[in-house]
C-alpha cells in the first residue's frame, strides 16, 4: 500500500492523537512526587528531575499514540475503525504514527538509563516494569487493557509509579537499592519510606484508575463489539455505576488519613473544598455515561483534586521556607 491515501500529521492532529490536554494528568503525579521529595525528605535534585520529566512526558505521549495505533489494528468493529479511531477517521498512516511513537519510547528509555546510572540499578527494575505495562497495555495477543485489571494497572503505574520514581530520583539514599558484590547481589528496601509514599500517592492512584473505569463504562457497548472485556463488562453496568462514586470518595478519605498521620501538611485539607464540585461531577456521570458529554467529569475530578492537592503541598513548602516549622 502506498502513502498516497494518507494525510500528513499536522500539529492539530498530533495534539488530538496524543490527547495533549489530558497530559496534565500525567504531569500532576510527577509534580506531586517532586514536591513530596522536598516536603518529606528535604531533598531536590534538579538535574534528575529534569531528566525524569523528559522521560515521563515521552512515555506518556508514547502510550496514548501507541494505544491509538493498536486500537486501530485490533478493532473488530469496522465502523469504529473508520469513524471513531483517529487513524481511520483522519486517514493517518499507522506505520508512520508507530515510527513516531517509537521515537518517544526511545527518548523515555534513554532518559531512564541515564537515571539508572545517576541513582541505583533498582530503578532499572522499576522503570522496566512500568515500560512493560506501557507497551503491553494494548499490544500482544491479550493486551492488559482487555482484561479486568486495566484500571488497577493504570492507577498503580501512572499514579504510584510516577510519584515513587519522582521521589526516588530526588532523595539519597534511594528507598530501594540493588547492589552487586562478586557473584552475589543484594536487594534491599526502606519499607517505612515505601509505604509512606504509597499512602500519599494512593489518592492519585485511585483517581487515575477512576478515569479508566469511567472510560470503560462509557465504551462498554463498543468494547464488547471489539472484544474488549474490561472490568465494567464483568461487573455489569449497574454494579459499576454503584461502585463509581465510592472511588473519588475513598481518595478524599485517604488524603485526610495522610494528613492525620502527618505525612502531609494540614494545609492540604483545604482540598476538601473541592468535594462539592467533585460530587456534582459524579452525579452528572451517574445520570449519563457518554464519552463526549460526561467522561470529562472524571478528568475534571482528577485535575481538581490532584491539582489542588499538589498546589497546596507546594504552598506549604513555600510557607515552611519563609517561616520554618509552620508545617
Amino acid at each position: 500500500m502506498t502513502d498516497a491515501p494518507y494525510r500528513k500529521l499536522t500539529w492539530p492532529l498530533f495534539i488530538e492523537l496524543i490527547r495533549l490536554p489530558a497530559k496534565l494528568g500525567s504531569f500532576l503525579p510527577f509534580a506531586f512526587g517532586v514536591a513530596y521529595a522536598w516536603y518529606g525528605f528535604h531533598q531536590f535534585n534538579w538535574l534528575n528531575t529534569l531528566i525524569y520529566f523528559i522521560g515521563q512526558m515521552s512515555i506518556a505521549l508514547f502510550v496514548t499514540g501507541f494505544n491509538n495505533v493498536q486500537d486501530f489494528y485490533k478493532a473488530k468493529d469496522e465502523h469504529y475503525r473508520q469513524t471513531q479511531n483517529i487513524l481511520g477517521r483522519e486517514h493517518l498512516a499507522p506505520h508512520r504514527i508507530l515510527a513516531l511513537m517509537r521515537v518517544f519510547l526511545a527518548v523515555a528509555v534513554g532518559a531512564g538509563l541515564i537515571l539508572v546510572w545517576r541513582t541505583n540499578l533498582s530503578l532499572l527494575l522499576i522503570g522496566g516494569a512500568a515500560i512493560f505495562v506501557a507497551i503491553f497495555y494494548t499490544y500482544g495477543p491479550v493486551p492488559l487493557s482487555r482484561i479486568p485489571s486495566g484500571e488497577v494497572l493504570a492507577g498503580m503505574v501512572e499514579g504510584f509509579g510516577t510519584v515513587f520514581i519522582a521521589v526516588f530520583v530526588n532523595i539519597v539514599p534511594q528507598p530501594i537499592m540493588l547492589g552487586f558484590t562478586g557473584n552475589h547481589f543484594s536487594l534491599s528496601g526502606n519499607l517505612p519510606v515505601i509505604l509512606t509514599v504509597l499512602l500519599v500517592a494512593l489518592p492519585i492512584v485511585i483517581l487515575d484508575g477512576t478515569l479508566m473505569f469511567a472510560d470503560n463504562i462509557c465504551d462498554l457497548a463498543q468494547d464488547q463489539r471489539n472484544q474488549r472485556y474490561t472490568l465494567p463488562y464483568y461487573l455489569g453496568k449497574k454494579r459499576a455505576l454503584r461502585i463509581y462514586p465510592w472511588l473519588p470518595a475513598s481518595a478524599y478519605m485517604l488524603i485526610v488519613l495522610a494528613v492525620g498521620l502527618r505525612f502531609l501538611p494540614w494545609l492540604v485539607l483545604l482540598v476538601l473544598l473541592m468535594w462539592p464540585r467533585v460530587r456534582k461531577n459524579i452525579q452528572r456521570f451517574e445520570a449519563v455515561q457518554d464519552k463526549e458529554k460526561t467522561f470529562n467529569t472524571a478528568v475534571a475530578n482528577m485535575l481538581l483534586t490532584s491539582g489542588t492537592e499538589t498546589i497546596l503541598l507546594i504552598v506549604a513548602i513555600g510557607l515552611n521556607l519563609a517561616w520554618p516549622g509552620v508545617f
